[in-house]
């Protein structure tokens, strides 16, 4: 386990326990829990509640078609992954593995410009998410965002206007939010985004390359 100092917000957690929170957030909130026990104890300890709720609910007689339905809506959702060991041999996280495979060899990163290269786990219409390999003391262009972004720290470290973050470390970004992060010096920063949409970037070369790489 890990001394995270930027943990996940409630609401995120709740959404999470939930299974409300699309596949792209839940993928950093399995990581990140998997390496942090304050956060892992929060969830299962909303899960407890959840479950105290269920059981106690008045049993109320439920057709076939509604059942069918239900179990459907359950296993198409979010499935949450509570690991508590963490991998002495590799920096990703055991929740990553159906994304990236068990061999950090198996992943296929694409170079976006400046050293920095991104690996897309998947794109769909409720949010994406990828890996992003940033060159130490390299820093990524200026930009803000049109919904949330989360990121999380899988090795090295990066400094923006907000604060520094480590590894397991969490930084949630939203419209409210325009920074530049910059890789700590002496080490490839390496981290799990999510993203809403697309960034806004504020120069005119990223927003001209956006398109083609696809961030």
């Amino acid at each position: 386990m890990i001394e995270a100092k930027h943990h996940i917000p409630n609401e995120i957690l709740v959404a999470y326990s939930t299974g409300t929170l699309p596949e792209a957030f839940s993928i950093i909130v399995a990581c990140h829990i998997s390496l942090c026990d304050k956060c892992r104890v929060e969830v299962e300890a909303l899960d407890a509640v959840g479950g105290a709720i269920l059981t106690n609910q008045e049993k109320i007689d439920v057709d076939e078609d509604s059942f069918l339905k239900t179990m459907e809506l359950i296993s198409n959702s979010n499935k949450k992954v509570l690991e508590t060991e963490e991998s002495s041999k590799s920096i990703y996280p055991n929740p990553l593995k159906d994304y990236i495979g068990h061999s950090e060899d198996e992943i296929k990163w694409k170079p976006i410009g400046g050293g920095i290269k991104q690996s897309i786990l998947f794109n769909n219409k409720d949010a994406s998410a990828r890996l992003l390999s940033i060159p130490a003391g390299m820093e990524l262009p200026d930009h803000s965002h049109k919904g949330l972004e989360m990121t999380m720290v899988l090795q090295g470290a990066f400094s923006d206007e907000v604060a520094h973050f480590e590894r397991g470390d969490i930084e949630i970004g939203d419209d409210k939010l325009t920074h530049t992060p910059k890789a700590d010096p002496g080490e490839l920063c390496i981290c799990l985004v999510a993203t809403q949409a697309p960034l806004v970037f504020n120069n005119w070369l990223p927003k001209i390359l956006q398109p083609f790489i696809r961030i």
